[in-house]
């Protein structure tokens, strides 16, 4: 087991990542504060991990309430969010009642959101399953649920007290979910890590064939970038933005295709392709640098080229963006691999030029 910790102003909470940590109580048990845990999970998860967390839970005296989800992005809504108040309620859950997320990045969003949210805010754990959660959306307290009209757009920043992932899990994760996860995973190499990208390039084949080593190399130095990131930028008033990299036009994808027909990691796969396409438009990138960048996400069997929504629609989908300000759009660009900026100072015929050409 490797431990890293997010330092933030007031507290500090662990990350824990290795094999056969869902049965960890003893992990977990030290930041609850009284034995009683909600474990919130969906219908793909907790056929396969439901039991494995929270008997040695039940084993170690704690009362556990269990609440299972329909499973997909486009049950990331107030009507899913409103079942988990319900199942709290009907329990008698507390304030000191811990909320657990136990499954992927949906999970993990309508979790925390819940727990900022009911009872004015409870605590809540981490448990993420997929490879996407466990670099990037179990980290740095992000919570929230979609819209109809915007990813994202209703939620809070709730932090957890624990991240518990598990890489086990991952041998369940079917090959597309796999390819999702390793999306953010490129993207820290691309944003703020050179040397890393260049592993990558070199160690995609075994991230896919899932080489326990490999994941957990990749998993670590993914999750230990987020952590420093987000100490420095709590509630991304800045630097934090640079987590976005490929987000703006990836949830554009998203929202445009209807919720659940891409995944968040696919469309930020084809959003990464139109920054840095974007980036070199400006001057700042070579054609070799966008060729590395398109070429590893191939390797990693992620689509390259962004559906064909309509350059207006994708302006309208991207006006709703949370990064937008004073009515611009702010974009996370590359100046290198390795060196990325948070910016609305580029000529709108840029954008307008590189949407258009995504769509010839």
């Amino acid at each position: 087991m490797q431990t890293l910790n997010v330092e933030l102003a007031e507290r500090r909470y662990p990350i824990h990542i290795g094999q056969g940590l869902l049965q960890r109580a003893d992990l977990i048990l030290p930041h609850l504060e009284r034995k009683q845990v909600a474990v919130i999970s969906n219908t793909t998860v907790a056929p396969l991990y439901l039991e494995a967390l929270c008997q040695p839970l039940r084993d170690a005296g704690a009362t556990v309430v269990t609440v299972i989800l329909p499973d997909g992005e486009q049950y990331k809504t107030s009507a899913t969010l409103n079942t988990i108040y319900d199942a709290l309620l009907s329990n008698r859950c507390e304030r000191t009642t811990t909320l657990i997320a136990l499954g992927g990045g949906v999970i993990g969003d309508l979790v925390g959101f819940a727990a900022a949210t009911f009872l004015r805010g409870v605590p809540f754990i981490q448990v993420p399953t997929t490879l996407l959660a466990q670099v990037d959306s179990s980290v740095g307290g992000k919570t929230g649920i979609n819209h109809p009209q915007g990813k994202n757009m209703i939620g809070a920043f709730w932090q957890p007290r624990l991240v518990l992932a598990d890489t086990q899990t991952l041998n369940t994760l079917p090959d597309r979910e796999l390819s999702a996860g390793l999306a953010e995973i490129i993207k820290y190499g691309l944003i703020r890590d050179t040397e890393f990208f260049g592993w990558l390039e070199q160690n995609m084949p075994r991230l896919l064939a899932r080489e326990a080593d490999a994941l957990a190399y990749a998993i670590n130095r993914s999750c230990q970038t987020k952590a420093d990131i987000v100490a420095l930028d709590e509630r991304e008033s800045g630097e934090r933005a640079l987590l976005n990299l490929g987000h703006t036009f990836g949830h554009a994808i998203e929202n445009g295709m209807g919720y659940g027909v891409w995944l968040h990691g696919e469309g930020v796969a084809a959003g990464t392709v139109l920054a840095v396409q974007m980036s070199q438009r400006l001057g700042w990138l070579t054609e070799a640098d966008v060729s590395r960048t398109v070429a590893l996400l191939k390797d990693a069997n992620l689509p390259v080229v962004a559906p064909k929504l309509g350059v207006e629609s994708y302006l309208d989908l991207m006006g709703l963006d949370k990064k937008v300000k004073d009515g611009k759009i702010r974009l996370i660009l590359l100046k290198a691999i390795g060196k990325a900026v948070f910016t609305a100072d580029y000529p709108a015929e840029a954008l307008h030029a590189t949407l258009a050409a995504a769509h010839d």
